[in-house]
């Protein structure tokens, strides 16, 4: 302490408010803090408004505000609330970005991917709102646009929302992930295509063959338990089942409709969608459709 003033040296409010000499000196010289006066020797001085400013600092520091917005909110050109609504808008984008960044890794680490891949997963986890709805859009206008439907059912297909919420999990980011890739492969396109005019209901065919395979779970559910039970695709109860289940239908209408579907991988797109908008949907049922394929291979045979 300066004996003819009683202010404090930097070394002195160092120790006074246990923050680091060269932190209060690099504070000083960017104007954060000012001296009350030099010693005869010119160093710093600081008085005891020096002492409680430089806690205030600590404080808005620790909560994490840059030195620009120190010196705003200290020169009363900026509220603290003003700057903390700011800071906490900047911290949710901060953490929203390491959300994405953690998914793309643990997906790069699950697939075991190449740096490609891996560069290719980045680009589109960090899509825009916007480019991430064009994606949908032209999926949606290639694979749904050429279907023959009533307006109702194509009012609510171009309704249908596939995004990712403003404060995604990390298994929302993964799927999108995959299902963006998967929605800008031309070989999945137009196998769905396939699948879905085999499949929707039209104004001259309310009720195609091997829709209620899809729109109905209880078909998957009686597959999935016969698989089970043991009932192997080639005997007498798979036979039972396909006939209790679709009585007189076409057959052979009923197996392209499911083929179709298998091709185009239509339970992973269901999955995915159901993944991305954070519903819990029935889990992927492939190997249950396989088995129902198998087993109408074996009953027209």
């Amino acid at each position: 302490m300066d004996e003819r003033t009683g202010l404090l040296t930097i070394g002195e409010l160092a120790r006074r408010t246990g923050l680091p000499a060269r932190t209060l000196r690099f504070w000083s010289n960017e104007g954060v803090i000012a001296p009350a006066g030099r010693s005869a020797g010119g160093y710093r001085l600081f008085d005891a408004a020096g002492v409680a400013r430089v806690e205030l600092i600590r404080t808005l520091r620790e909560l994490g505000l840059g030195l620009d917005d120190v010196r705003r909110v200290l020169d009363r050109e900026d509220t603290v609330a003003d700057v903390a609504v700011a800071h906490v808008a900047a911290i949710d984008a901060q953490i929203r970005a390491l959300k994405v960044s953690r998914a793309v890794l643990s997906t790069v680490a699950h697939r075991g991917s190449t740096l490609e891949e891996t560069a290719l997963m980045n680009r589109l986890a960090r899509l825009s709102a916007a480019e991430r709805a064009q994606i949908i859009d032209e999926f949606k206008a290639e694979v749904f646009g050429r279907l023959d439907v009533e307006p109702a059912l194509r009012e609510r297909v171009q309704a249908l929302r596939i995004d990712l919420p403003e404060d995604p999990t990390p298994d929302q980011v993964d799927a999108w992930i995959e299902l963006a890739e998967l929605l800008q492969d031309p070989d999945f396109r137009t196998r769905l295509g396939t699948f879905l005019e085999l499949n929707t209901p039209t104004p001259e065919q309310k009720k195609p063959p091997g829709a209620n395979i899809w729109w109905a779970r209880q078909v998957v559910n009686t597959v999935a338990q016969a698989r089970q039970e043991g009932v192997e695709p080639d005997s007498a109860a798979a036979a039972e089942l396909i006939s209790t289940t679709f009585g007189g239908t076409d057959l052979s209408a009923v197996l392209a409709s499911l083929r179709a579907g298998i091709d185009a991988r239509a339970e992973r797109y269901r999955v995915l969608v159901g993944r991305v908008q954070g519903r819990q949907g029935a889990p992927d049922s492939t190997v249950d459709l396989c088995w129902l394929a198998t087993a109408l291979e074996v009953k027209l045979s």
